[in-house]
């Protein structure tokens, strides 16, 4: 048996100093879609196990307001109102209080802690749970519409606008049920605060606006979803003004990219705590 000496092997020592300091340096940061897509796998495949309760309790909890708003409105704009925001409620159910409830039990049992492990971009953590979250809203709110639209009698031609409506009001709701959970101190308060922010989600767009006071109507303006109740709204009509339809859009999608800006920095916020 012949001994070798450490230095001429390839992983000996000398080796080792010979490749230099940066031998032992970590890769590069994930980019931002490629971490965002797994991040939204993940979120996915985890929220899979509640789906079919998140679905019946969202689109039961729609479904429910319609029929007990159809002994008080017969039809007309305050119909197309009701629909239009029963189907939102269902994105604001799920992407609004859910989500909210998700960021605070994750900061309270320190699930933060592991993705500020994970060498991702904090846009791509907010982004893909959202995402994931507000996914889960699309076949409610197509059964809400269709159903409101049977109920009262209203035109489907233009329901494939709840294509752009999902995605950009999910975005909005979604952003700021992040944010809530991030902020609040508590578990508890982050809650009660999607709660709430769900609760004016139904009470300031399911009810028609025409029957708001003032006052009323200036806090509908603030809340993200209310633009995509107008925008779906407006395309009930047998002509629909696409020009508003579009400016009611473009609104929604800025404010959901204002508030998952505000989410991430809440959520850099809080994994540095």
């Amino acid at each position: 048996m012949s001994a070798v000496p450490a230095d001429v092997l390839p992983g000996g020592a000398l080796a080792v100093e010979e490749a230099g300091p940066g031998a032992g340096e970590l890769g590069p940061r994930a980019r931002m879609w490629p971490a965002l897509a797994a991040v939204y796998r993940a979120q996915l495949s985890r929220a899979r196990v509640a789906r079919i309760p998140l679905l019946f309790v969202a689109t039961f909890q729609s479904v429910g307001i319609m029929i007990l708003m159809r002994g008080v409105v017969s039809g007309g704009g305050e119909a197309e109102s009701v629909v239009a925001g029963s189907a939102v409620l269902v994105v604001a159910f799920v992407a609004l209080n859910l989500l909210a409830q998700y960021f605070g039990q994750l900061r309270a049992s320190g699930g933060l802690d592991h993705y500020a492990t994970l060498p991702v971009p904090p846009a791509s953590v907010v982004l893909g749970a959202a995402g994931a979250y507000a996914s889960f809203t699309a076949p409610g709110a197509v059964v809400t519409a269709v159903f409101g639209c049977v109920l009262f009698g209203l035109p489907m031609a233009h329901l494939w606008i709840l294509a752009a409506v999902i995605p950009l009001a999910g975005a909005a709701l979604a952003g700021l049920g992040a944010a809530l959970g991030l902020l609040a101190p508590r578990p508890e308060l982050a809650t009660l605060l999607g709660q709430l922010g769900m609760s004016a989600a139904l009470l300031l767009g399911v009810l028609p606006a025409d029957r708001m006071p003032e006052v009323v109507r200036i806090a509908r303006d603030l809340l993200p979803s209310t633009y995509g109740v107008e925008a779906f709204a407006r395309t009930f009509g047998p002509h629909p003004d696409w020009t508003f339809v579009l400016g009611d859009l473009a609104v929604c999608g800025a404010v959901g990219v204002v508030s998952l800006a505000v989410a991430t920095w809440a959520y850099r916020r809080a994994a540095v705590r």
